[in-house]
């Protein structure tokens, strides 16, 4: 089985290297970035690594407060991270709390055993889904321990099936501990006879606990909302098809006492453009600065941004900090292949909306338990939540607390994970 795994890879690295050539931005800068992983100066031996691996930056927000917990606690050890995906890498090769920053090669033999003598990794940890399967056995055959944590098992996963043997002993024989998200996981794992298991939650809560408690001011938002005595509504990462329901549910149902703080998933000027037709008392977030504060980002405002109804976040960055502005907020993604991270806008005890695509995502059925969250499929189900959590004080606390409370009860993992390794 290792074989036909590792001809699959060498077929997978031909297309990424072929979609290069053809001039595909990301594959280039994997490719790119595959050669300055492998040609960096080797480390130093007698210095223990700590290798932290991430597929991209949603995974990497995960690791992150585990990476920076075992980096206060183990001060002697370097810390290495490795990305799969260009969207990880790009934007956070040169995080500060890492030695170095780079590219995963691909998982093939050779390119292993090089990466493993280029940085000599003391101890390594993986995020939810990283199943490398040769990495994992050459760090088996080392003896380097290996963890994984935030990882969800669903019974559909070839783990569980009737062909999934050798991926199953992989699991068994190559991780040091796994640490899992949720009791049906737990449940899972234990059933096909990996003991070396525990349930830690994830990780992603104390992430954005830590973004909620940093949180700076935002002089532009601040200077939107000015004199603004009516609510407001934060829409993050949103899509074309967001969007139009957001104005369309606006519109119908009469709302006019409410502003609009709106994150699009893409920035492109065709996408903004697109916005201000939906939206046409609107205003960027870029053009409420002078040049100056644009380019120190020092956010001195040199316009009157609160004469308008919708702030549009025409840049990286600010939607995990905006959501402490929000009354509800929409997030953005449901309507494609999955909703965006509900738990940047929980952590703040802000009720969430978002479309029907939300199956995958633990948290998002567990808000909407709790109701603290609701799911629509049109701009009348829309409404239907939006407007009690927008008119109804009692309604909005009681889903503001619902959201506060399970916050509450699943912040720790990292320690979990940290004093579980440890011991």
């Amino acid at each position: 089985m290792r074989f036909f795994y590792t001809i699959g890879i060498y077929l997978y690295t031909l297309g990424i290297r072929v979609a290069a050539l053809c001039g595909h931005k990301n594959a280039r800068l994997m490719v790119h970035g595959w050669k300055e992983s492998l040609t960096k100066q080797s480390n130093n031996q007698a210095i223990k690594t700590a290798w932290f691996h991430a597929a991209s930056l949603g995974e990497f927000e995960q690791a992150r407060p585990v990476l920076e917990a075992f980096r206060e606690r183990h001060p002697d050890y370097r810390v290495l991270v490795s990305f799969f995906s260009p969207s990880g890498y790009e934007v956070r090769k040169n995080y500060a709390h890492a030695d170095r920053v780079i590219y995963l090669p691909m998982d093939t033999p050779r390119n292993v055993r090089r990466l493993l003598d280029t940085y000599h990794p003391t101890i390594a940890f993986f995020v939810k889904y990283e199943f490398w399967y040769n990495y994992l056995g050459e760090l088996k055959r080392r003896n380097i321990p290996t963890y994984i944590f935030s990882s969800i098992f669903r019974p559909n996963q070839y783990f569980f099936k009737w062909y999934g043997g050798w991926f199953r002993r992989q699991l068994k024989h190559c991780f040091a501990h796994l640490f899992v998200q949720n009791e049906e996981s737990l449940r899972l794992l234990q059933g096909i006879g990996i003991e070396h298991c525990s349930l830690a939650g994830d990780t992603r809560f104390d992430r954005v606990h830590q973004i909620a408690v940093a949180a700076e001011r935002n002089d532009v938002a601040e200077a939107f909302l000015k004199d603004h005595d009516g609510k407001v509504l934060v829409a993050g990462s949103t899509w074309p098809p967001d969007e139009e329901l957001i104005a369309k549910t606006i519109k119908q149902s009469n709302i006019q006492a409410v502003k609009i703080i709106l994150a699009p998933h893409v920035i492109s000027e065709e996408h903004l453009q697109a916005i201000e037709k939906l939206f046409p008392d609107s205003i960027r977030y870029s053009k409420c600065l002078s040049a100056d504060a644009a380019q120190n980002s020092n956010n001195q405002t040199i316009k009157q941004p609160n004469h308008h109804k919708v702030l549009i976040i025409d840049n990286i960055g600010l939607l995990s900090k905006l959501y402490r502005y929000a009354d509800v907020a929409y997030i953005g993604g449901g309507f494609g292949v999955g909703i965006h991270n509900i738990l940047e806008a929980v952590t703040f005890g802000k009720p969430v909306l978002f479309g029907p695509n939300y199956h995958k995502f633990q948290e998002a059925h567990d808000i909407i338990a709790r109701g603290g969250g609701w799911s629509h499929l049109d701009a009348n189900e829309l409404a239907a939540h939006l407007t009690p959590l927008l008119t109804d004080p009692t309604a909005y606390a009681n889903a503001s607390q619902a959201c506060t409370n399970y916050m509450n009860i699943n912040l720790g993992s990292t320690h979990i994970i940290l004093n579980t390794i440890e011991k």
